[in-house]
């Protein structure tokens, strides 16, 4: 385990969609802050004097049960609150998360349930309906650390409170260079640069064209064969986000532009997006699988040097390449063409909502805020991540750094061994996420700073966020759920035709096109998040 802490926290850290927003509770309901009577210690530890048991869902990866944990015995032992942790499998946590609700058997603390679980919709709907115990006139008093973050950034404050005024999750929030990245980068193959003597990378669409018929005729991977794939991807899922600010469009679904709100896949630039690559995949510049490939034959192709252009979050999981080789395959630098004329990137705000709830009938919130709130620090965050002293670190002899522990050692891969001891491991724990030391004090590493330049140059220099983190009401909550997954599904079908040919893109197809979409609802779709950036807008 060589790469940088804020890397590997980082990973966890992709863009979770946009969120929804509103300005008035969706039903009436008792959603006041409630104390308990319990005597919690404002500072220090315990948090209690008189040990109390909560329970708690979280999402399990299978490696270690969590009560089973170094991490969670040492922190009941200094908090004196003692959890019965349930960790359903993460492809099953959204199910027993929902059944948990519906059954209202609901556990005291939901942990890491994260955008794609506890989402903004659920936060919104079972916090209307009294399920979830408000927060925020508890913050300040029982999370100081939270709160310092909330007044250092009242972003995180707008961003997380929802339609009734109501705090009802608290969010994981990262810094480091990859904490921007809306997903994993594409990443050039630097072999095959070094082959064409290529010194300067592509800065319009037409350039970038050019480059990709030198990859696909010069025979760059120096086999002799015409074998070279200029473009790889798996249904432009990697590649369409970084493509389309290339047209004015900030990445999927609803944008925001100078207070406006469009829709990605049906403003004008997404036509320019769609005749681009057409005209590149007749060329025969895109991979002629990607719209039938796995991930696992795009990692074939590219551990076989046959594909010049790819996403992944770092390069070396493609190309299957040393780590300290990477830091030869630049980074895609943003590319403008007539519908932009500007270089432009997609950021994502830093911020993932819905890691942490607290149910109404919690037998103290305040203590539990109080155990969350120290992972909010960039100490607690250590300690969170590392785990206690002597299970995955020790102290080296002056006490100056710390090294893997004779346990780790002796483990087949150190860094999993990390989430045998802390549950910090793969998922949205709420937490503020800092850069850390690494163990073994290798503080220097020519990747880390490779990943920080090259986003720090290519993606936060021209970065725009694509939509704030914002909350629609119940009812419009359902309307976009419904509207969403039939533009989606109606968009896609098309990109396919119109990439591949079997769909001329015209004038009377792209109106045919554009008239459907309306009518599953994307004007629709734009109201209401229009109006939702107007009330995100408005809270002060």
């Amino acid at each position: 385990m060589n790469k940088k802490i804020l890397l590997a926290a980082g990973m966890v850290f992709a863009l979770a969609g946009c969120g929804n927003n509103s300005d008035a509770p969706a039903e009436k309901a008792d959603t006041s802050a409630k104390t308990s009577n319990i005597e919690v210690n404002k500072e220090g530890y315990p948090i209690v004097d008189d040990q109390i048991e909560m329970s708690m869902i979280a999402p399990g990866l299978g490696i270690n049960e969590w009560n089973d944990m170094d991490f969670i015995k040492d922190y009941e032992d200094k908090t004196n609150i003692k959890l019965d942790i349930t960790t359903p499998p993460q492809s099953e946590f959204k199910t027993k998360l929902n059944l948990a609700f519906a059954s209202g058997d609901i556990p005291d603390i939901i942990y890491a349930g994260g955008p794609n679980t506890l989402n903004a919709a659920a936060e919104v709907d079972y916090g209307s309906q009294g399920l979830l115990a408000p927060l925020e006139d508890l913050i300040p008093e029982y999370a100081p650390n939270f709160n310092k973050l909330m007044e250092e950034n009242p972003e995180i404050k707008k961003s997380i409170t929802t339609t009734d005024g109501h705090i009802y999750a608290l969010p994981y929030i990262t810094e480091g260079p990859t904490s921007k990245w809306v997903m994993g980068p594409i990443w050039y193959n630097g072999e095959w640069l070094k082959a064409l003597n290529v010194e300067q990378l592509p800065e319009t669409t037409e350039e970038f064209k050019e480059l990709m018929l030198r990859f696909k005729n010069e025979d760059p991977n120096g086999n002799g064969e015409a074998d070279e794939i200029p473009i790889s991807d798996v249904n432009f899922s990697g590649l369409r986000p970084w493509f389309l600010p290339a047209f004015g469009i900030k990445g999927w679904g609803p944008f925001e532009k100078d207070g406006k709100v469009s829709y990605s896949f049906t403003d004008p630039g997404f036509r320019g997006y769609l005749e681009y690559m057409h005209d590149l995949y007749a060329e025969g510049i895109i991979d002629q699988e990607i719209f039938s490939q796995s991930k696992e034959q795009l990692q074939a192709k590219g551990q076989e040097n046959k594909v010049g252009v790819f996403q992944e979050w770092f390069s070396y999981f493609i190309t299957g390449r040393e780590e300290a080789d990477a830091v030869n395959d630049p980074m895609f630098a943003p590319l403008t063409s007539d519908y932009q004329k500007t270089p432009l990137m997609p950021i994502g705000p830093g911020i993932k909502r819905g890691s942490f709830a607290i149910s109404s009938k919690n037998p103290s919130v305040e203590a539990s805020l109080r155990w969350v709130d120290t992972f909010y620090t960039k100490d607690g965050f250590d300690y969170l991540y590392y785990g206690p002293e002597g299970s995955f670190w020790t102290w080296n002899e002056d006490k100056t750094a710390k090294e893997y522990s004779e346990a780790a050692q002796n483990s087949d891969d150190p860094e999993k061994y990390r989430g045998f001891v802390t549950p910090s491991y793969g998922i949205t724990v709420p937490a503020y996420s800092v850069p850390l030391d690494p163990i073994g004090g290798e503080k220097e590493n020519p990747f880390n700073d490779f990943i920080e330049k090259e986003t720090e140059e290519k993606i936060l220099a021209n970065g725009e966020q694509i939509f704030p983190l914002t909350y629609l009401t119940n009812e419009e909550n359902e309307e976009v759920s419904d509207i969403t997954v039939e533009l989606e599904t109606y968009m896609k079908e098309n990109e396919a035709q119109f990439i591949n040919g079997s769909k001329e893109i015209n004038d009377q197809t792209w109106q045919e096109y554009i008239d459907t979409m309306n009518k599953i609802g994307a004007e629709r779709l734009i109201e209401i998040y229009q109006a939702a950036y107007d009330r995100w807008k408005a809270i002060k």
